[in-house]
This record gives C-alpha cells, structure tokens and sequence, in this order.
C-alpha cells in the first residue's frame, strides 16, 4: 500500500499522534503532541509549522514533527527544552518513511534540514546517509552530548548490586549519614492546577531550590523558560505524567525535582537543592529516592536526559549518545 504525505493541523493529527505513539517503543514525552503544541504555541518565534503526516490507507504510520525559519528545517523545539528530538514511525515503517521523507521536501526551499538531540538508537542514523548520498545533499554528523540512563532491575537491592563496589558504598554511608544526622522526609507531591494556590507555591519552592542549586540553572530560568515550566506542569499533572518530589529536613523543603512518567520510563527532567545541605547530599539523595520509587512502580527504565554531570554516573548511569545532524543541499 502506498504512504502519502501531507501537512496537518495539531487538531487534526492529535488523536492519530497519540494512537501512533502507543505502537512505538522507547516512547518519549518528547514525543508526545502535548509537548509540542506546547512549545509551539509559547516559544516559536516566526517560524513555520511544517507537521508532516505519512498514512497508508489513511492511517498515521509516521510523524515528521517539522518546522522552517529562514529558509532551514528542523525539528520544532530546541535543545534547551527538549532532550530528545525524533521523528514518529510505526514499527516496521522505517524502509517506507524514509525515502517518502526526501521525496516530500525534496521540492521543498530549503538550504539546511537541522535535526538536534537524535539519540543513538534512533533508525535515522541508518537511514539519512544513503539517502543523503542519492540526492546528492552533504551530511554532517557530530556528537551533541549524551542523556546517561539505565535499565532497572526489579527490586532495590538488586539495584545495589549492579552499582560499582565504590559507588554503592558511598550510597549507603550517605543514606546512612541521612538518617543519623537529620529528621527528614521526602515524598511526591499530590497538589493539582485544580488547587491553584498550592500547585502554584509547590512550583515557586521547586524553582527557588533549582535557582540556588547553581549559578548555570538560574540564568536557565528565564521568565519565557519558566512560563513554559507552569504550562508544562499544568498540562501534564492531570495524566499522572508530572511528577514533582521534594526532600524536607527539619520541617525545611531542601531539595525537588521534576520527573515524568511515561511509557514506561521515569525522566528526571530538572531538579535543585539548598546548597546549606550539601553535607547531607539532599539533591542525590532525592535523585536517589525517586529511582527507587520507580523501581517499587514496575519502571522499566530511569533516564537522566541530557547532561554529564557526576552524581548521573554515581547512581549507575550509562551514557545514550545524542548527535547533530546537518543536512545541506
């Protein structure tokens, strides 16, 4: 059967968009036709929406979730908000999607198709070479950075046993150190945008912990950046997506972080802690809470997303390489 493509509305892909993504594996709530309407309607700037559909017999069997901006393609989105780009193919369609793809924007004015955060599992990496080279377009292919994550186990001491010698010493000494030296509690929280006055001041703590944690996540928060924060929240608290957990020490909120939760995987979007409890490690202590509580849910996965930073690889992290591509004509 032939595919066919064509450029659609988010009202008229939404339902299909959904439907298509419940296929996939390695589902991501990047992915989801939430999180880019969301961004499109708060961060696009002058560009052009290009979604591009791909159905056989009139079924959505592939995504190109596209955009233009003078005179380049790319996905919608940057790589400060999203940790993932990638197009949405039915298994098995990739032979399908894409050389139909080159074909739809061949025609097309562009002079750079840009295609950021493409983790290394994605078919894109086999497939855009060759096709490429048959067009007679260049690419450029380059490491962007890496999103460490891990597999996991079933139970919490089996995850012990897979850390290194080192590392699960240091976890438990610090759990240790945690509980002799501070009352303390953590946990998720239950507020909801249909309490606004709650929902909104458990958001404000998470940013003031996020602000102070370092000096890099300060200047990240930007009043467009946290808008699109609430939004986000706002959007995905009613299906149980958003996760928001705080550490309290001494009745004091002293380290949150941002998950979601979605097929199957638990994302540590963002998260902060008050530098005065360093000593305790409060902030992977937290990180370190949430893994387990998605171990005890059945979670298949953690990822850590985007970013190098050490207390990734003391909880067991194995780097997911991200790459640029850079089509040219």
């Amino acid at each position: 059967m032939v595919v066919t493509t064509a450029q659609e509305s988010f009202k008229e892909l939404w339902g299909d968009w959904e439907d298509l993504l419940s296929e996939c594996t390695g589902q991501r709530v990047f992915q989801t036709p939430t999180w880019h309407h969301l961004w499109w309607t708060e961060m696009n700037g002058d560009a052009e929406l290009r979604l591009t559909s791909f159905r056989e017999g009139g079924k959505l069997v592939g995504l190109a979730p596209l955009m233009s901006r003078n005179g380049c393609l790319s996905f919608l989105g940057d790589t400060d908000l999203w940790d993932y780009h990638d197009f949405v193919i039915a298994p098995g369609k990739d032979p399908e999607f894409f050389p139909t793809l080159f074909k739809a924007i061949d025609p097309q004015p562009w002079n750079e198709f840009t295609l950021t955060s493409v983790p290394e599992t994605s078919c894109s990496l086999d497939y855009l070479p060759g096709l490429c080279k048959a067009y007679g377009y260049t690419l450029e292919q380059v490491p962007e950075d890496v999103a460490p994550g891990l597999m996991l186990p079933s139970t919490w001491e089996e995850y012990l046993s897979l850390l290194s010698k080192k590392d699960r010493h240091e976890l438990r000494r610090k759990l240790r150190r945690l509980e002799s030296q501070a009352d303390f509690k953590w946990y998720g929280c239950t507020s909801s945008p249909e309490d606004p006055d709650a929902f909104n001041r458990d958001l404000m703590d998470f940013f003031n912990l996020m602000a102070q944690s370092r000096a890099e996540k300060e200047a990240f928060l930007t009043p467009d950046r946290e808008a699109f924060f609430r939004r986000m929240a706002a959007k995905l608290a009613g299906s149980g997506v958003f996760r928001l957990f705080f550490m309290e020490v001494e009745g004091h909120r002293v380290a949150a972080a941002i998950c979601f939760d979605y097929g199957g995987t638990r994302f540590l979007y963002n998260s902060g802690y008050n530098p005065d409890y360093s000593r305790l490690s409060v902030g992977l202590l937290l990180n370190a809470m949430s893994l387990r509580q998605a171990i005890e849910e059945g979670k298949t996965y953690f990822d850590f997303l985007r970013g190098n930073e050490p207390y990734k690889y003391d909880l067991g992290a194995k780097d997911v390489q991200l790459y640029r591509m850079v089509i040219r004509r």
